[in-house]
């Protein structure tokens, strides 16, 4: 009689562990780690932006700068293919690009960087202090590296999702599939505020 109970107990609690309700994301679930999102840099548009412009939109953060010759308009091609591919639903989600070279990228090359992906992406930028405290959040890695008279800007590279809430929720390294991209911004939308 016991051997059938303790077996019907175990049974029990298998069956709870395998109705597990909390969600699968395609990308790392980093929601555990509870990184600052919060930030205050300028737009591409000259305003100050700050995680509140964007409330109840789901956010896509992506850091990198304007010369970048590969991943950065490799990974802004992509959010332009994923915002299309969302419909009606992208209009509740917000891409944003926080450039890692001050020195650089100003108000005036963003504007005509960020738009030619798409009008409605927003470019961020501000001091050395500002971007590096923003990184610091994210965990994001970045080195300037000289080239001759030149530099380019060394950076781990991936896309953050912010919940509608504002809380950093989701990170997809550099060349994860869209659809999973997708699927994950669909989740995010979906879930109640």
């Amino acid at each position: 009689m016991l051997k059938k109970f303790l077996i019907s107990c175990l049974f029990i609690f298998l069956v709870a562990c395998g109705n597990d309700s909390t969600q699968q994301f395609y990308g790392s679930d980093i929601s555990a780690a509870n990184l600052d999102a919060s930030f205050s840099l300028t737009s591409h548009h000259g305003e100050r932006a700050t995680l509140d412009s964007y409330k109840d939109k789901v956010i896509a953060v992506f850091f990198g700068f304007t010369n970048c010759p590969d991943i950065c308009p490799t990974s802004l091609q992509e959010l332009k293919y994923i915002k299309q591919e969302l419909g009606q639903a992208g209009n509740n989600f917000q891409v944003l690009f926080i450039s890692l070279d001050p020195e650089r990228d100003t108000q005036e090359k963003l504007s005509l960087f960020i738009p030619s992906f798409d009008p409605t992406f927003i470019g961020l930028y501000g001091s050395s202090n500002e971007v590096d405290a923003m990184a610091n959040q994210y965990k994001v890695f970045h080195q300037k590296v000289e080239q001759g008279d030149s530099y380019t800007i060394d950076h781990s590279s991936g896309i953050y999702l912010i919940d509608r809430s504002g809380k950093i929720r989701i990170r997809h390294p550099y060349g994860s599939p869209v659809e999973g991209i997708i699927a994950d911004i669909q989740q995010l939308l979906s879930e109640s505020i």
